[in-house]
């Protein structure tokens, strides 16, 4: 039985190279296109499921993207389908580069090629699905969201439903309830932690959103009146007078801009309002406490986050795609240097030897990609290139230690 070729015995000239390697980069250019005007039909559902770590991390207010020309959105929808070509032909790709690799190979390494093609293909889909799911959601919650006002916007959202639920109690003509639901509400609010909201947690008089607490009162006493108004008796009804005597003067305070004013005119009318439903005063009470602490706390909101991001749609589209294709890349990282291992451009020993250094050019290269500079989102990054490298290694050296079986003589070229 004739021995199998060894990759040495297979010549092709340079010119021979270079003509299959005009074809196979024909094969996948073509297959990026037809893939990619497919992709055309689907270009708006994919940007919006690129685009949602980047909503989910503007907030809620703001969570839109916009174009900036005329033909930016044409662009973008264009770019999408070009980028979803190159995705959906990474089979192609891999097999293309095998087929070029393969004359140099074993017999018995030829017969690698399914696995090759389907490990390839897997890895590049992982890497674009860690990158999706943990790197952007970190990236984007850092450079988009300010930690201390998230976490009081995060307490204000909860304690909002529940002074929701106490004003539904009090058109229903139980504030015993509401009393119940505004100081579980209250307890949120001033509880230890990020976000805590008291009442001196804000002085009018030092910061620049002195107008948002006196309007979030006014706003508040509104509710609390009307609900006050249908939880009361038909007789009863005519004491709140006093109180909407109290309230226009705080809207007249406000329209002069004095906030102080306005403030101390919304304690006096929630005052009233114990006094007009005396025997559930203390529970009234609770509930205005819960409007004070939620427009102190969307003051200290806003006085923290006073810029708003307006991020275009190319930008962030350009962003997402090369870090999504970056990590792509990287998790082919272990297939490419087994494969530069059968080939023999490079040996176990010779990545061995050159480990740390590998190790600091991923670090650099991770400093690179990452837009970002927290350790965080860097050890995301940095990590998996050093995890993709090691078994790289590892690949390699299995590559040679099943050469060496069969050839004790082989030489790895480095």
């Amino acid at each position: 039985m004739p021995e199998a070729p060894s990759p040495d015995d297979v010549k092709m000239s340079l010119m021979d190279h270079l003509g299959e390697l005009r074809t196979r980069l024909l094969r996948f250019t073509i297959t990026v296109l037809v893939l990619g005007l497919a992709s055309l039909l689907f270009a708006r559902e994919l940007y919006g499921l690129l685009m949602r770590p980047v909503l989910l991390a503007l907030p809620p207010d703001s969570a839109s993207l916009v174009y900036t020309s005329a033909i930016e959105e044409i662009n973008v929808l264009m770019k999408i389908g070009l980028y979803a070509g190159v995705f959906l032909s990474t089979p192609v790709l891999l097999w293309q580069i095998w087929g070029f690799v393969a004359p140099g190979l074993y017999e018995d390494e030829r017969k690698l090629a399914g696995p090759f093609i389907f490990f390839g293909s897997l890895a590049f889909l992982a890497g674009a699905v860690f990158c999706y799911l943990v790197l952007l959601p970190q990236m984007f919650s850092f450079l988009l969201q300010k930690e201390d006002a998230s976490a009081i916007q995060r307490r204000l959202d909860t304690s909002r439903l529940r002074e929701d639920d106490a004003l539904r109690y009090l058109r229903l003509g139980q504030p015993q309830f509401a009393g119940a639901q505004a100081r579980v509400a209250i307890g949120d609010l001033e509880a230890a932690g990020e976000g805590q909201t008291t009442e001196t947690s804000l002085s009018l008089a030092i910061v620049p959103k002195q107008s948002v607490e006196a309007k979030e009162r006014l706003a508040g006493l509104g509710r609390l009146t009307d609900a006050v108004r249908i939880g009361l008796s038909d007789g009863a009804r005519e004491r709140l007078l006093p109180v909407m005597e109290e309230r226009v003067a705080a809207v007249k305070a406000f329209g002069e801009r004095d906030f102080g004013q306005t403030v101390a005119h919304c304690d006096a009318a929630a005052r009233l309002l114990g006094e007009a439903w005396p025997e559930y005063q203390a529970d009234l009470d609770a509930v205005w406490k819960v409007e004070r602490l939620l427009s102190v706390g969307q003051a200290r909101s806003e006085s923290i986050n006073w810029t708003r991001p307006m991020l275009s749609m190319s930008e962030q589209l350009t962003l997402v795609l090369i870090l999504e294709l970056a990590f792509g890349v990287i998790f082919e990282l272990p297939l490419v240097m087994m494969v530069l291992g059968m080939v023999g451009l490079v040996s176990s020993k010779f990545l061995f030897k050159y480990q740390r250094h590998a190790f600091v050019v991923c670090l650099i290269l991770a400093a690179i990609i990452t837009p970002t500079g927290d350790a965080v989102n860097l050890a995301l990054m940095a990590g998996p290139m050093l995890l993709c490298y090691e078994l790289g290694v590892l690949l390699v050296w299995l590559v040679e230690k099943r050469r060496g079986r069969r050839d004790p003589g082989a030489i790895t070229r480095v």
